[in-house]
């Protein structure tokens, strides 16, 4: 066997790792397909036994005084005059064939409304993200390792800012920057000052709890003996924070990314609400208020649906800055 012919046969690494990688975000994806399937699963049942009934909203509302004709027409018409095991099985087959139905409330293609709503969602989202990122590398790089006061000011900070609940926060910022200093507007969706208070209410907290962990990992990221080797080799302590320790300290963070965006998706319904905002979150607060079952679980859906991708590619992020976990791979 010639040297050329055993190195072909000798297993490709790059290769391997990426067949490592397409095998573990397919798992990731069928995963996904089982999330998806449970939350219109629950949200189909949950909103079934709500009390009320979801006719008189397709009807217009009790103040409609719809005849008893009307309702069993309607009745009929959107199938609610199955039994609900049958409402279900069917429901789910419009789901896999793409069609998530018509809103009750709204009288329009759920894929529409959902289209028209989506991009205020996610662009407040990932302004949020990114705005909770820069705080969170702000303060626990220029603080993590320092002086053992300044640790534990920034340690409070951090802790505080975890704990501040969304809607209190919003409303406080409202007060001071909207009403009081009046430097951005109170209300609304057009324009980046519109973006700012909203999206400033989301990232604080988030950044805390992000900051707690990211803080623990650098400073024992820190007491690492290549840092103290990277010290030696005359790098100042900016470079050796930003080129050597904070590569690995982010790891926690990021893996902690994926949940972040769920917590500010579900933390986008009452601040799309207090900001008067357009977007997914103040249509499903109306959504489940109105029954409207199509537009509730479409909604549901697309959330829940962003949550998993976004935990996909934070899966795969997190094996790109540290190749080591390639290994571990499934």
């Amino acid at each position: 066997m010639t040297s050329e012919s055993l190195a072909n046969e000798l297993p490709n690494p790059a290769r391997e790792r990426l067949v490592r990688l397409g095998r573990r975000a397919l798992w990731r994806v069928l995963g996904g397909v089982l999330v998806l399937w449970a939350v219109a699963t629950l949200t189909f049942f949950a909103l079934r036994l709500m009390p009320g009934d979801p006719v008189l909203a397709i009807l217009g509302g009790p103040s409609g005084n719809p005849t008893a004709e009307t309702i069993a027409e309607a009745k009929r018409e959107y199938g609610l005059d199955q039994p609900l095991a049958v409402q279900y099985v069917l429901y789910l087959g419009r789901l896999v064939q793409g069609d998530l139905g018509v809103s009750y409330s709204q009288h329009l293609p759920v894929t529409r409304v959902l289209a028209e709503q989506s991009w205020p969602t996610l662009q407040l989202t990932i302004t949020a993200l990114a705005l909770a990122w820069i705080l969170v590398l702000a303060l626990t790089v220029l603080t993590a390792g320092r002086r053992r006061w300044v640790s534990n000011l920034a340690s409070l900070a951090e802790t505080l800012s975890a704990a501040l609940p969304h809607f209190w926060l919003g409303i406080l910022l409202l007060a001071v920057f909207a009403f009081g200093l009046r430097l951005f507007p109170p209300a609304g969706s057009d324009g980046w000052r519109t973006l700012v208070l909203p999206a400033v209410a989301l990232a604080i907290p988030l950044a805390g709890f992000i900051a707690q962990v990211t803080r623990e990992s650098l400073e024992l990221t820190l007491d690492q003996p290549f840092v103290l080797t990277a010290r030696t080799r005359g790098l100042s302590d900016t470079a050796v924070r930003f080129r050597h320790a904070l590569r690995h300290a982010v790891l926690p963070g990021i893996s902690l990314s994926g949940w972040a965006i769920g917590a500010l998706i579900s933390g986008a319904v009452v601040i799309e609400v207090i900001f008067s905002r357009k977007g997914l979150g103040r249509q499903l607060y109306q959504a489940v208020q109105a029954q409207d079952l199509p537009l509730t679980i479409g909604i549901s859906l697309v959330v829940a649906a962003g949550y998993v991708l976004a935990n996909i590619l934070v899966d795969l992020l997190f094996l790109w800055v540290d190749p080591r976990q390639q290994e571990q791979a499934p």
